[in-house]
Order: C-alpha cells, then sequence, then structure tokens
C-alpha cells in the first residue's frame, strides 16, 4: 500500500514539473510588469493600472490573437477581474518590443476594518496571463505574473454616500458582468458629504436596451445638470471632475440620477412577476 502511495505521488510531482515546463515554453521571451498611478492602494478606489509586456529577443511569434487575464484574489475569492483584447493584436507583436496598456480599476470594498484579525492592511494578489478565447478546454491559459498587492482601508475623511429614496436593495450575481449593481426608479437620490474640495466621480452601471430603447440617463448635483447623455451600449462608465464650488456650503450635497423612461419587468419579461418600476442599474458611485 506504501508503495502504491508512492508511485501515485511521484506521478503526481512529475505532472506537475511537466506542466509547469510547458508553461514556461510557452511565455518564452515575454516579460510583464505592472504599475498603479496611486502608490498606496486602497479598497474603493478609482486607479489607473499600466500593463507593460516586453518581448526579448527569444519571443516567437503567436500564431493567433489572445485575451489577457488580470485576476485580483482576496484569499480564495476572486473580487474582481480586468480581462481585455490588447489594442495591438499578439499576433503582431515582435520581438525586442514594448507593449502598454492602461486600464481605470476599481478596487471594491472588501477590507472590515472591526474584523479582530484585521492587522491594518489586506493582501490581494494579481495574477495575469493569456488564454485563447476559443478554447473551451482551458489548455491554452497561461499565467506570466503573479504578485502580492498591499491594500490598506479607505482614508477616514473618504465622503460618505448615503443612498436615500428611489433605490431598490443590492442584488448580485457573480456570472454578471457588474457582479453587485442597484436597480433606480425613475429618480434615484443619494447625500453625500462634502469634502469642501475637488473631486472625482465615477459613475457605472448599465440598462436593459431589449426593455427600452434610446434611454436617457440624467446626472444632477444639488439643483445643477452634471450630464444628460443616452449610452450607446448597454453599459456606461462616465467619470466627472467635480469642482469644490459645484457642492455648495453644506456640509452634504445632493446627487441625483434620473431617466426619462422605465418598465415593468412583469410586462416585457416571459414569466416574471416583478411589478417593480426600474430605471437603470447602477454598479459603482465613486466620490472621492
Amino acid at each position: 500500500m506504501k508503495i502504491r502511495n508512492m508511485v501515485v505521488f511521484l506521478l503526481i510531482i512529475a505532472a506537475f514539473f511537466s506542466f509547469s515546463c510547458r508553461k514556461k515554453a510557452q511565455v518564452k521571451g515575454i516579460e510583464l510588469t505592472i504599475d498603479f498611478s496611486d502608490k498606496n492602494l486602497t479598497d474603493s478606489l478609482v486607479t489607473n493600472i499600466d500593463y507593460k509586456w516586453k518581448t526579448t529577443a527569444e519571443f516567437q511569434k503567436m500564431s493567433e490573437d489572445y485575451t489577457v487575464f488580470a485576476h485580483f484574489w482576496h484569499n480564495n475569492n476572486m473580487l474582481f477581474q480586468d480581462d481585455y483584447v490588447p489594442d495591438v493584436p499578439t499576433s503582431k507583436w515582435e520581438p525586442n518590443k514594448e507593449y502598454s496598456f492602461k486600464h481605470r480599476i476599481f478596487i471594491p470594498t472588501f477590507i472590515d476594518e472591526f474584523d479582530p484579525q484585521f492587522k491594518g492592511d489586506e493582501t490581494l494578489k494579481i495574477s495575469v496571463g493569456l488564454y485563447s478565447p476559443y478554447d473551451r478546454s482551458g489548455k491554452s491559459k497561461v499565467q506570466v505574473l503573479e504578485k502580492s498587492l498591499t491594500v490598506g482601508p479607505q482614508p477616514p475623511d473618504t465622503p460618505e454616500i448615503i443612498y436615500e429614496d428611489g433605490w431598490y436593495e443590492q442584488e448580485a450575481d457573480s456570472k454578471s458582468f457588474l457582479k453587485r449593481w442597484r436597480w433606480t426608479a425613475q429618480e434615484a437620490r443619494c447625500l453625500i458629504d462634502n469634502p469642501r474640495r475637488d473631486a472625482l466621480l465615477v459613475i457605472k452601471g448599465s440598462l436593459n436596451m431589449d426593455a427600452v430603447k434610446d434611454q436617457k440617463i440624467i446626472v444632477k448635483i444639488n439643483d445643477m445638470v452634471l450630464d444628460e447623455f443616452i449610452p450607446a451600449a448597454g453599459n456606461f462608465d462616465k467619470s466627472y471632475d467635480v469642482k469644490k464650488d459645484m457642492l455648495g456650503d453644506k456640509n452634504e450635497f445632493r446627487l441625483t440620477i434620473a431617466t426619462d423612461k422605465v418598465f415593468i419587468p412583469a410586462q416585457v419579461a416571459r414569466g416574471s412577476t416583478d411589478q417593480r418600476k426600474l430605471g437603470i442599474q447602477v454598479s459603482v458611485i465613486y466620490f472621492r
């Protein structure tokens, strides 16, 4: 019995080293570094990440266009991902070149400062690699970089966002593009601490284009219209540099997100009994 277990163990070790060698061979001639625009990473943070892919003289031309996977893990849970197709297709990459791709990411809130085990910061692990979108077996997936990131809690002066009227309860679906979101009614309002300084406002969300056509979204700060737009696609990601003069003199200001059209799921989706009047899905409101 012991001999059999030893044989199985040796086979597992041999398979592991064989897989490791194959993986290294597939990424030979490619180096990757990543940098963030924020020196100190926190949760609930919008930041830019710069992927710098460098090919060496050993790089061998790729026969197809690969997709990049960038997965951010907290313990054993994938917190979020930033998969993308390089602007310069991988089949056009050449030796001794550098290909840089800058993306904006949102690190969601995940740190529990009241956890007795919390030591002042948490660790995120980022794994980045390449895969073929046409390969369902997963054999084409290779990891190029794995790195640990130290992430702290958001600063104590981060403005608090209070969801007032016009919001439905938060929903979640790990398989959905948004992961987490709140539906709005025709008009939804938030009360936000006034930081009395310039700040960045980011609103990310989606709408049901099958149920509502040419749906307009209106964003207001207090009584002033900040933006009106009709998303060309189902998902939207809007950023605004908000000047402190726009926020008024009070300790809080009101953010309103409205839409010109709503729908009732029970009237447009077969089998639905949902009688809510829904506007848009909002996954992120970021003000900092």
